[in-house]
């Protein structure tokens, strides 16, 4: 359960510590049948209302970016970005970008991209998806990034880059995740062996 305080007038209800707690169910094909993406999980899970926004675009790959999704710099890639909101507060960004020839004619260029989410429409289109990496960080927001989520200077933002896979390996997505350090718990759990 996660305990809830005060964090000033304007939002008197915000949770102290969202958990974003990493298991093998959080992205399962079993989720997304059900229509349970991981933002939804955690609201669930820390009885919240999520909420967000979603802008598509289309752009050149930086060498970033082509480096995570095996692409040649400046090939076209489809940018999914979504600010999610925790009971009206801002607490997380999300940028996802995806090849461009695997997005073209499909749900993901779309707002919203249907039931299951971005993953689904993947496998609708025949690309399963075998695994996940997650490359977790910390450092101060860029100004953009701090308008968006409404921090004062000096708060800290944690970062989590994704990248989705295909069963052969073949990067499907690379996922910039930005959240406020002090409204995050990030929880990972994984069996012994």
């Amino acid at each position: 359960m996660v305990d809830r305080t005060s964090e000033g007038p304007d939002f008197p209800h915000t949770p102290a510590s969202l958990q974003r707690i990493a298991r093998s169910e959080r992205l399962s094909r079993e989720a997304r049948e059900g229509d349970r993406g991981a933002f939804l999980a955690d609201a669930a899970a820390g009885g919240f209302a999520p909420s967000a926004t979603v802008e598509i675009r289309f752009e050149p790959a930086d060498a970033r970016v082509a480096r995570h999704l095996e692409l040649d710099e400046g090939a076209e890639v489809t940018i999914r970005d979504r600010v999610m909101r925790a009971d009206g507060l801002v607490v997380q960004l999300a940028v996802s970008r995806l090849p461009r020839e695997l997005t073209r004619g499909t749900a993901i260029e779309d707002v919203g991209a249907g039931p299951g989410g971005t993953y689904a429409r993947l496998e609708e289109a025949g690309r399963t998806i075998g695994s996940f990496a997650e490359h977790v960080g910390a450092r101060m927001p860029m100004p953009a990034e701090a308008a968006r989520l409404q921090i004062a200077d000096g708060v800290p933002v944690i970062t989590v880059t994704r990248v989705t896979y295909a069963v052969d390996g073949t990067p499907l997505e690379m996922n910039d995740i930005v959240l406020v350090a002090g409204r995050f718990e990030l929880s990972y759990e994984w069996p012994a062996g």
